[in-house]
């Protein structure tokens, strides 16, 4: 819509958020008539109409098979659009119209806003299916019109209102209609079962609906007045009750199709099991986050036990293989640590890498800095866990082997994430250090290092990727990983 108007329109950016405002209403206009809508807005010359919306009812047939947005009419076609751009009336007059074999009733409904029409609204209604019009049908038609008066007066839609409408109730899932003073006229069937769900034990015509809702719904103290305001319908608001183990969604729209309120239309939804899964996913994400904390407290117990038994130990070898054991637990902790603060299970791995480089920099001998560049982005826990006990290995391994004590040097942590999906995403993992380089004739698929094992078997077994050592020229080692960004089912 923002191109067509901007395209072919002399409107400005206050009446294009205005139209904005009014598209995202319409759909209760549409299925308060049971008719398509389309918004034509007059071209810059004035001499066409451009339409640059359209919305089809829930309630009933379409009258249009085709998509009209972006379809250009001259003037003078359509005398109804004609007719209530210049007027600024909804016109209704003139025959239906036949559509491949349809009869579709016609009506153009101006938009306008602080004075000047912008546009205009064409309502088309499939007559093929025309009957008697039942009780419910008839206060549907009685609140389109009201509401298309109030689209021509431009009082409606009503500024800073703007609503979620998948979050919003519909007129299918429940509509009430009350009078001036907030006492229902009707009620369609759904929103009395809503209201059955809340406790009602009553039919609700009659009835005030803001008292009746605020008694349903439990208080300490005394009638909740902001309540009783809103469900009268005495202001555009949306709310949730809850009671008798029942929670209903209330939207109310005041209608002053004259200038004066004549009354409210109520449309309610019953979200009661919506809202109870929605508690049970926030149980589950907490237990889940409470599993990931403790599983970091006893790591973390372990590491220390490790940690002092590697200080009761005569032998350097020993002590080392103790020490080697604590960060690799302790990688896998902060794991654990970082989804225990996460509502799902993925985590932001860079985070992971930074802290799991500062850890095993504590081990270097000599005076090595240690860095990352790039971004490994999100992963999901299936990779993250072993991917950081491989780079802990790796770490680990380049800051033990490639330096002597008290020698400079740098590690480069390299991180290219490409694929643009979760699921054809791959993770190039470079580590490069300018240290003593590899022993002649290292093979690095075949060395029996513990923590080559462990980094070969968690790479190619468990991440489903590929691990290679390389020596560089003139000095130095670089360790290439190629692994998928997504688990492998």
């Amino acid at each position: 819509m923002n191109d067509l108007v901007r395209q072919h329109t002399a409107l400005g950016e206050t009446d294009l958020e205005w139209l904005h405002l009014l598209v995202s209403e319409w759909q209760l206009l549409s299925d308060l008539s049971f008719a398509d809508l389309v918004l034509w807005v007059p071209t810059l010359d004035g001499t066409r109409y451009v339409s640059v919306a359209q919305m089809r009812p829930n309630t009933g047939p379409t009258s249009y098979q085709d998509d009209m947005v972006g379809h250009l009419v001259p003037r003078g076609r359509r005398p109804l659009l004609d007719a209530a751009l210049d007027e600024g009336r909804i016109v209704r007059e003139g025959d239906p119209e036949w559509r491949e074999e349809v009869p579709v009733r016609v009506e153009s409904i101006p938009v306008r806003r602080e004075g000047r029409v912008l546009g205009v609204i064409a309502r088309n209604t499939n007559l093929l299916t025309v009957r008697t019009p039942s009780r419910l049908e008839l206060t549907y038609l009685q609140s389109a019109s009201d509401l298309a008066q109030m689209i021509a007066a431009g009082s409606f839609p009503y500024p800073g209102q703007q609503v979620d409408m998948d979050a919003s109730p519909r007129v299918g899932d429940g509509l009430i209609r009350l009078d001036a003073e907030g006492v229902v006229t009707y009620a369609s069937p759904n929103a009395l079962s809503a209201y059955h769900r809340l406790g009602l034990a009553s039919d609700l015509v009659g009835q005030h609906l803001g008292n009746t809702t605020a008694e349903l719904a439990p208080s300490r103290g005394p009638v909740d007045e902001a309540l009783v305001k809103l469900a009268s319908g005495w202001a555009p608001r949306e709310t949730e009750v809850e009671g008798n183990s029942g929670v209903i969604q209330l939207r109310a729209i005041p209608l002053k199709p004259k200038g004066t309120r004549i009354g409210s239309l109520v449309l309610c939804r019953d979200v009661t099991e919506l809202r109870r899964r929605e508690r049970e996913l926030i149980t589950k994400d907490a237990t889940i986050r409470e599993i990931h904390h403790r599983v970091k407290n006893n790591l973390q117990t372990v590491a220390a036990l490790l940690r002092l038994q590697s200080r009761r130990m005569d032998s350097p070898q020993g002590r080392e293989a103790l020490n080697e054991a604590v960060r690799r637990v302790g990688s896998i902790a902060i794991v654990h640590e970082t989804l225990s603060q996460n509502l799902d299970e993925r985590v932001e791995f860079d985070e992971i890498a930074d802290r799991v480089i500062a850890m095993v920099s504590e081990i270097s001998p000599g005076k090595v800095d240690c860095r990352r560049t790039g971004r490994f982005g999100i992963l999901d826990a299936e990779v993250a866990t072993p991917l950081s006990m491989v780079l802990t290995e790796i770490l680990q391994n380049a800051l033990e082997h490639a330096f002597t004590q008290g020698e400079r040097g740098t590690v480069e942590v390299a991180a290219i994430r490409t694929g643009t999906g979760r699921t054809d995403g791959r993770l190039l993992i470079t580590v490069l250090d300018d240290g003593s380089g590899l022993p002649e004739g290292f093979d690095p698929q075949k060395a029996g290092n513990l923590g080559l094992q462990i980094v070969r078997t968690l790479v190619e077994g468990e991440l489903g990727g590929t691990f290679d050592m390389l020596r560089v020229e003139p000095r130095g080692t670089k360790v290439v990983l190629d692994i998928p960004s997504s688990p492998q089912k």
